[in-house]
């Protein structure tokens, strides 16, 4: 007998309806044999309900309240799918991150999960219950509850798929990953199956189909992910080890964006790496991800450096920044998309970055930073251009 993890997104549970009728469903799953234990989000716009809520009460919130407050989304929706469950004639039993003493560490809204008691989860599959688990939450050493970023609840899962050696289904309301976005290019191609690698790019740049620590820990330990449409047939993508890939026939698997960003540049600074290294160090002991960095040639000993931050983040790196620069030497720009195109096969296929950078020029669209790794070329342009932009590359590489 097998065990499965589920993970259900909060469009997935966004009803009472749909929560019965994964009820139902989970009560299939469990008539085939299997032992099953589902990981959900809060419901619908909860947690945007109640991060709107915090943000009427302060500007910038105490983050362990509101890593309190943002947890009892989750609570919600796994005690009333459990009762659901029960509802149908089937024993279940949900648990939130304490109970099941879910530890993590790191700073509150962005913790990274230590461990978990899988023992309390296997007692009560062996007592034929489904389980039911609080997804995006923990708790820290100091008893406090601290919430593992957006799309936390995908990490969770992954986790316990790795605990409990199960397989591990991630369910949303697409049927699959595409590799465009559908809403931003309606002839986007479903993926059957994509590399860690690939879609951990994908994920960590803005596509919003997986947390990308998740795919980090299931490339870890080599769970195989499935995502698909929530109650949908078995026909969306598996995220795995792709061995069998013809790397020269496809040089482009997907293409991410996120609107999520601010570019920060400061002007005339010291080329002393003194200075840069303190500016980054403290940007970093802040736990504020920093990518695309790029640095101008000095010119008098004095350079320009630019990088770019999660807009959530802007306000305390703008702080960091007032310890060492003048305000008049920052300057921030909220209108960047950073685009990105991402495919393995690019290690072996020159010329993709050329191709990117001509359509651009061909069709006025600015690039205002560059940065590249073997698998993928991220330029920020301008928020406007970002349609016009994924139009042209899908096309150009058959996306």
């Amino acid at each position: 007998m097998s065990i499965v993890v589920q993970k259900y997104g909060g469009s997935s549970v966004s009803s009472i309806e749909k929560i019965k009728n994964i009820a139902k469903n989970a009560i299939k799953r469990v008539n085939e044999g299997n032992k099953l234990v589902i990981v959900v989000s809060a419901m619908g716009d909860t947690t945007d309900d109640l991060l709107s809520m915090a943000k009427q009460i302060s500007d910038n919130p105490d983050k362990r309240e509101l890593d309190s407050l943002l947890s009892t989304g989750e609570i919600v929706s796994s005690s009333l799918l459990s009762m659901a469950i029960k509802s149908f004639g089937y024993d279940s039993i949900s648990f939130n991150s304490f109970q099941i003493q879910l530890k993590t560490e790191g700073v509150h809204g962005k913790s990274l999960i230590d461990d978990l008691n899988e023992k309390i989860i296997i007692d009560n599959l062996n007592k034929n219950k489904v389980v039911v688990i609080a997804g995006f939450q923990g708790v820290n050493n100091k008893g406090d509850i601290t919430t593992l970023g957006r799309g936390g609840s995908d990490t969770t899962a992954v986790a316990l798929s790795v605990k409990l050696k199960g397989e591990c289904e991630i369910y949303t309301d697409v049927d699959g990953i595409y590799s465009v976005d559908p809403r931003n290019y309606k002839s986007a191609k479903k993926i059957d199956k994509i590399d860690y690698e690939e879609i951990l790019e994908l994920a960590s740049l803005g596509a919003q189909v997986m947390h990308s620590r998740s795919v980090e820990l299931a490339q870890k330990y080599g769970t195989k992910i499935y995502v698909g449409q929530s109650l949908g047939e078995m026909n969306g993508t598996y995220i795995m080890e792709v061995k069998d890939m013809n790397l020269e026939s496809k040089p482009v698997t997907g293409i991410a964006t996120s609107d999520d960003d601010v570019a920060l540049s400061i002007k005339n600074i010291s080329n002393n790496q003194n200075i840069i290294s303190s500016i980054f160090s403290e940007i970093g002991e802040n736990n504020i991800n920093v990518d695309m960095i790029s640095q101008t040639t000095p010119i008098d000993n004095k350079i320009n450096v630019s990088f770019t931050v999660p807009e959530g983040d802007l306000v305390e790196c703008e702080q960091i920044l007032l310890k060492h620069v003048k305000r008049e030497d920052i300057i921030i720009d909220k209108s960047i998309c950073k685009f990105s195109v991402v495919g393995i096969g690019m290690k072996s296929t020159s010329g993709v970055a050329a191709k990117v950078f001509k359509i651009f020029n061909e069709n006025n669209i600015v690039i205002k930073m560059v940065t590249t790794s073997e698998i993928r070329i991220t330029c920020a342009i301008n928020k406007e251009d970002k349609i016009k932009a994924i139009n042209l590359i899908a096309k150009e590489f058959n996306l």
